[in-house]
């Protein structure tokens, strides 16, 4: 199993979480606002204190792996968009540079492309980008070294449905081709009823 999650709380928002992924699964989390939907990834992700229970990641605790190394496996991404830098190119040499690695301008600009950003885009302004724009660079930026685990944090809030389309259609495909599992949360009732699997979150609790 990828991921296994045993007895999680947090705080006083999410109580007695149990949840499996295995690789290559796709899990659409629901819930109404306020619920612990986003929390939960934030635990997940190791960005919340106070959090009990466990999180195992490839049979070891999560909590066992280097913190940067464990942002590597598992990669967290968010409706607002946070871009760093001056350029589009800043925030997608950004992965190589973390892992000391040559930038490879070709995949730069393959994935671009994957997104229906042309390749004058490396060296766009952030400043100049639009929302959808914007948060196609992020989700790039998540997948350039795909992961193990890709939260998803209602990336496709405020997003027209053209937009909402090409991102799906790349994650999709990436997943497709580097079978990472999927924990996307959304308020989308058409991404709710096309889910392979989902888990509804009500009151801090899991209802599957």
């Amino acid at each position: 199993m990828l991921l296994t999650v045993q007895n999680l709380s947090v705080n006083n928002i999410l109580s007695n979480i149990n949840l499996t992924v295995d690789q290559n699964e796709t899990v659409t989390i629901f819930g109404p606002s306020g619920s612990g939907k986003s929390t939960l990834l934030k635990a997940l992700a190791r960005l919340e204190n106070h959090v009990s229970g466990e999180i195992n990641l490839l049979d070891k605790p999560a909590t066992s792996y280097p913190i940067g190394r464990y942002r590597q496996l598992v990669s967290y991404a968010v409706q607002s968009a946070n871009l760093f830098g001056q350029t589009v190119r800043d925030n997608l040499d950004l992965p190589f540079n973390v892992r000391q690695k040559s930038i490879d301008e070709d995949l730069q600009k393959t994935m671009l492309a994957a997104v229906d950003l042309d390749l004058t885009f490396l060296d766009k302004q952030v400043a100049d980008l639009s929302g959808g724009q914007r948060q196609r660079v992020a989700v790039l930026r998540n997948l350039i070294f795909p992961p193990k685990i890709l939260l998803l944090d209602e990336i496709t809030t405020g997003l027209d449905a053209t937009t909402k389309q090409v991102v799906w259609h790349f994650i999709n495909e990436e997943q497709s081709k580097h079978h990472f599992a999927i924990l996307s949360v959304t308020h989308d009732q058409q991404e709710i009823q096309n889910a392979k699997k989902t888990l509804q979150v009500i009151g801090g609790n899991l209802d599957d």
